[in-house]
Formats: C-alpha cells, sequence, structure tokens
C-alpha cells in the first residue's frame, strides 16, 4: 500500500477537489476502454478473436485493423491505470 500526503498553502480542504479529478479520470479511462467494443460491433467479431485470426493473417491489413490492435493494447494499460485509481481511498 502506498500513502501520499498533500499540503496546501490554501486554506480548505482538498477531498472534494481530488475525489471530483479521480472521478473525472476514471471516466475518461472508461470511455477509453470502449473503444475495442466499437470495433466489435463495426465487424460483428469479438476482440479475442480479431486478434487470433490477425495473427495467423487471416485478415487483411487495414488502418482500421492496425488501429484496433492498438486500441486493445492501449485497453491493457487503461486498465490498470483504472484499477489503480479505483483502489485510491481517502483517509480523513
Amino acid at each position: 500500500m502506498t500513502e501520499l500526503v498533500l499540503v496546501s498553502a490554501r486554506a480548505g480542504s482538498l477531498k472534494p477537489l481530488l475525489e471530483a479529478a479521480l472521478a473525472n479520470e476514471l471516466r475518461i479511462l472508461e470511455a477509453g476502454m470502449r473503444r475495442p467494443r466499437d470495433f466489435e460491433n463495426a465487424y460483428q467479431m469479438p476482440t479475442a478473436e480479431f486478434l487470433r485470426r490477425s495473427e495467423n493473417d487471416e485478415l487483411g491489413e487495414t488502418l482500421a485493423l492496425a488501429e484496433w490492435i492498438g486500441e486493445y493494447r492501449l485497453l491493457e494499460r487503461l486498465r490498470e491505470k483504472a484499477d489503480t485509481l479505483g483502489g485510491v481511498s481517502f483517509a480523513n
């Protein structure tokens, strides 16, 4: 567990501001995590099947398919960040 202590020169609590900032960041991450589903809907194929077929050279190379791969890789990193932020709690 990591503990972080913040000190502000301004009067008032930082807690509401930080809670709002974390909630906003989580919303942004969740929006980014929906992108692979857009491809799944457009191509009527689950991402796992797309990756398997792509690795086996069963699909042609297009900019959209390359973007799908990139979005999947980004999804993995976004999940890690969302898990980290989702686990943040305030001591007081």
